[in-house]
């Protein structure tokens, strides 16, 4: 997409209309951290929609949080749409977003308010989707690998080498499931089980739904993924399987925030109140997308997982997206786990 360019050809053949108005109204710098595909089907229906051109990059959160605070002085980001809360409330916690109240906040589910009053309106709740894993059917039948249904289950010596998942460091949905895992079993016995899990291991990826793309590729058995990665799979006819955890498992806010510094604010705000209505939300699910919407009249698709059939844990997002205990844990991770990664 990008900005518009127009040529002698194109004012020649008189096609010049809808380029002219995406010049009028703008253009907006847009970082998007979900999968590219409903990246690429909002960037392109809120260009048609207003005229704006987006010009959109697609990093993963955690990538997102560092180039955020990198470029915190000189921002060239207008806004950071989805990725896992966590780093979004910490860059809310260093000033690195700004206070927007948008007039869609009485739509939404208390659990996306929630995320905006905890972060002082600097940032808000887009969906949410629960942390688990998705295995390919047919490896474990060709393997006779039995079905792992709790974290427990990971560690079991059969799985040596046929798990992936992704690297804290980079990836919001990995943070998400080392909080999880702190939260459920305490910091010590967590980090005990990851270096355990780490002899299973296979990969740490980069994006946080890569792993379970490998499972449906079968390059790997078991990709530890939120849900709705593992759902969109299965929906795509490959042979994954979603699980929740027995334990119980976390889940993270999608969240949603402008740039402290944006230059092209007025266009930010467009795109966040336009992407929080319920038609755009209902829409996510044409691009495969199966969280659970934040906005109360979208249409949740059949295929998400139902929450009401999950234990969840109580996640504390204020505590585990503070900048401070966020560095200890990855610290930890790269020391104890990371360092010994295969």
């Amino acid at each position: 997409m990008g900005s518009v360019r127009m040529t002698a050809a194109a004012l020649a053949a008189g096609a010049t209309f809808f380029a002219y108005s995406a010049q009028a109204n703008g253009t907006l710098n847009l970082i998007c951290s979900a999968d590219v595909v409903i990246c690429e089907q909002l960037e392109g229906a809120f260009e048609k929609e207003t005229g704006i051109s987006v010009n959109m990059v697609r990093l993963s959160s955690g990538e997102t949080y560092a180039k955020v605070r990198a470029e915190a002085r000189n921002p060239k980001t207008d806004i950071w749409w989805a990725g896992t809360g966590d780093p979004h409330l910490q860059a809310a916690s260093e000033g690195l977003t700004l206070e927007y109240k948008s007039p869609m906040l009485a739509e939404l589910n208390d659990w996306a308010v929630k995320q905006a009053e905890s972060a002082g309106y600097r940032t808000v709740g887009v969906y949410a989707g629960t942390l688990g894993w998705g295995y390919n059917t047919e490896i474990f039948k060709q393997k006779n690998l039995k079905e792992p249904t709790c974290w427990a289950d990971l560690l079991d010596a059969s799985f040596k080498g046929e798990i992936q998942i992704a690297n804290p460091n980079s990836s919001g949905t990995a943070y998400t499931a080392l909080a999880t895992l702190v939260q459920i079993m305490g910091e010590d016995k967590a980090f005990d089980y990851l270096k355990k899990l780490n002899a299973n291991v296979s990969q740490y990826t980069k994006s946080g739904s890569a792993p379970v793309k490998a499972a449906a590729r079968g390059e790997t058995a078991i990709g530890i993924v939120f849900m709705h990665d593992a759902v969109a799979q299965a929906v795509e006819g490959f042979p994954v399987k979603a699980v929740a955890p027995c334990e119980g498992t976390g889940y993270e806010i999608g969240s949603m925030s402008i740039i402290k510094g944006a230059k092209n604010l007025d266009n930010a705000k467009k795109w966040y109140d336009w992407v929080l209505s319920a038609k755009v939300q209902s829409s996510m699910k044409e691009a495969k997308s199966f969280q659970i919407p934040s906005n109360k009249s979208a249409e949740v698709p059949k295929e998400a997982p139902k929450l009401e059939d999950i234990k969840l844990i109580d996640y504390d997002f204020k505590t585990f997206g503070d900048p401070a205990k966020r560095k200890a844990l990855l610290e930890r991770w790269d020391r104890e786990v990371g360092a010994s990664a295969n």
